[in-house]
């Protein structure tokens, strides 16, 4: 994890720096400056930290998830012991393991760092999919884990927040001068402000579509390791399951992007999904089977 916050942070800082260089050519007050970057990164990393250090807690709360802690009959006892046998494979600390109550066929995993993560499955997941596809689901998860999937969308969130910021307000700043006739002026207007929220929103739109595309490949990614946990024909067979309620799910928007299932979409709004379209997910790992 912590390479990971130290690589991450490096970008920031080069990103930070990168703005300082750019608003420094554009004319901008050097006091201006170094008040905005320190903002920039407090808000844009900053919150995507607090974020992932919460994520276990809020994923519960909002899930109302039930952590297994004793297991109560024989489906939670082979969920514990699944998870654990995965975990010691993948070489991570053993997850907690919760249920949590909702029709479709859904799992979802998270945490601050690969030895402190959750995982957790539907009751719908338990009555709908067979052991060995259940157990493929639960590798994908134990896979995303084991890969520092979420640590690396929280920072890479974090960078993109911060570019996004600072971007936003240098472009406003320069338009409003331009628009103002360009009239020093320390203190902005309102014109100022609406050109910052314009632009954040069309920034925070491309900044979407990169967060969204790795998070298409991590799930890519994931299923590879689900596969060699669990077995590949397995989770060829539980991804084929989840296609019987493609485009179902009542998980919070704050976890969604977490879990095993996706949504639909075709043309532009593929570049907003966070999953790839299981079809394809199947097709990646027969090809991988071919080769």
């Amino acid at each position: 994890m912590f390479s990971r916050i130290a690589l991450f942070l490096a970008t920031n800082l080069a990103v930070l720096f990168l703005a300082g260089i750019v608003m420094s050519l554009l004319g901008v007050h050097p006091g201006q400056m170094g008040g905005l970057l320190v903002m920039a990164a407090l808000f844009g990393f900053g919150g995507s930290i607090i974020s992932l250090l919460m994520s276990k807690w809020m994923a519960k709360r909002a899930t109302r998830a039930q952590v297994i802690t004793e297991p109560r009959n024989e489906t939670e006892r082979w969920l514990l012991a699944t998870v654990q046998r995965q975990a010691q494979a993948a070489g991570i600390g053993m997850p907690e393991v919760a249920v949590y109550d909702a029709p479709e066929i859904n799992a979802f995993a998270t945490g601050a760092n690969r030895n402190n993560a959750l995982v957790a499955v539907s009751t719908g997941l338990l009555r709908q999919m067979d052991a060995d596809e259940a157990e493929a689901v639960l590798g994908h998860e134990v896979a995303h884990v084991a890969n520092g999937d979420m640590i690396t969308m929280a920072l890479l969130q974090g960078v993109l927040n911060t570019f996004v910021i600072v971007l936003a307000r240098v472009l406003g700043g320069v338009i409003d001068s331009q628009l103002s006739g360009g009239r020093d002026n320390d203190r902005p207007g309102l014109a100022y402000f609406a050109i910052v929220m314009v632009l954040e929103m069309v920034f925070g739109l491309f900044a979407t579509m990169i967060a969204m595309w790795f998070s298409r490949r991590r799930e890519f990614r994931a299923d590879a390791g689900g596969a060699r946990l669990a077995g590949r024909e397995k989770m060829i067979a539980a991804l084929q399951r989840l296609s019987q309620n493609q485009g179902q799910s009542t998980l919070p928007a704050q976890v969604e992007a977490f879990g095993i299932a996706g949504g639909m979409g075709q043309g532009l709004r593929r570049l907003f999904l966070s999953h790839p379209p299981l079809a394809e997910r199947i097709a990646a790992l027969r090809a991988a089977t071919a080769a």
